[in-house]
């Protein structure tokens, strides 16, 4: 059985902690004799009370194993507390898988935790990781990474699908198949898959400009010119273009190359499809057109994005 701490710290962030527990729990009941022992831990045990405000009874952490701690998100600045710093170093040196969710990736990094390793953490804070941490090599968009025994995964319910690729990792994927369907959540998203889709990074106002957008998600093979956007929309050419434009700051055809560019990367992280295959299948002309897409997008050509998912794989 697995060995389990999840360490909090005051004012973590309590889906962080919930989203994680809930998995683990949820596969005990598919492995025979259990598959997790849990406990959550903090630096010196006791009440620690949560960003929600809710009091949660700890274990301390000294004196304890674990197979995998999970250090969970919250306020920035308790993670930099030396004595926070240094448990997490303690815990690290005689523990075989650490992780963390969210902002949980400050304790890693400022232990020293992640140097010249790739990490994650949620996207509102990236930045920030990245100019305090520049040995990290940050793939801010990514849902988690695993680096060897060093696992990172993005903000708030990202931690859920950290959870499910370990439980994969230690039991299988139908174990983990088993515990998503329980939890009511997909099969776990991919740990390359954006933190946040291009539907939602447009966000328009408009019924009508997301009625045309939900249009060209499900025509990407098609042909969408302009005119075709507009007609899904019910106005004019000259409406459209400017309304669209107005409410997503981008163009129209920018906003298809980018719903192009999601699917592509969805299907290249989960399969083994050709790139040619992939790139008639999402709607791009050819290969090339797809490789200048992916690289004025993400800064990267579409291989690279199927090497990563390769890589969580074989974590």
């Amino acid at each position: 059985m697995h060995q389990i701490g999840l360490f909090v710290c005051p004012n973590h962030q309590t889906l962080d902690l919930a989203g994680p527990l809930g998995a683990f729990e949820k596969a005990n009941g598919f492995v025979d004799g259990g598959a997790y022992r849990l406990a959550v831990i903090s630096e010196s045990g006791g009440t620690v009370v949560g960003s929600s405000g809710l009091p949660l009874h700890t274990q301390p952490f000294r004196n304890m194993v674990f197979d995998t701690v999970i250090f969970v998100g919250g306020d920035i600045a308790p993670l930099q507390h030396p004595r926070i710093v240094a448990a997490a170093k303690e815990l690290a040196a005689r523990t075989l898988r650490v992780a963390s969710v969210c902002t949980g990736a400050f304790l890693l990094a400022e232990a020293g935790l992640l140097d010249g390793r790739r990490a994650t953490t949620h996207w509102r804070v990236a930045p920030e990781f990245q100019q305090r941490y520049p040995t990290v090599k940050v793939e801010a968009d990514r849902i988690f990474v695993a680096d060897d025994k060093v696992w990172t995964s993005a903000g708030i319910a990202a931690g859920i699908d950290l959870a499910l690729a370990l439980i994969e990792t230690d039991f299988g994927t139908e174990i983990a198949r088993q515990v998503a369907r329980e939890l009511v959540v997909p099969h776990r998203r991919s740990g390359g898959q954006s933190q946040f889709s291009a539907m939602s990074q447009m966000e328009p106002d408009s019924d009508r400009i997301r009625m045309a957008l939900a249009f060209a998600r499900d025509h990407l093979v098609e042909p969408l010119p302009i005119e075709r956007l507009a007609e899904a929309a019910r106005l004019s050419v000259r409406q459209f273009g400017r309304a669209f434009r107005r409410q997503t700051g981008e163009t129209p055809a920018k906003a298809v190359e980018r719903l192009r560019v999601e699917a592509a990367s969805i299907r290249l992280q989960s399969g083994s499809e050709p790139v040619e295959q992939i790139a008639k299948a999402v709607g791009f002309t050819d290969p090339e057109r797809m490789r200048r897409a992916f690289v004025k997008l993400h800064g990267h050509p579409p291989q690279a994005i199927r090497r990563a998912g390769r890589h969580d794989n074989a974590a």
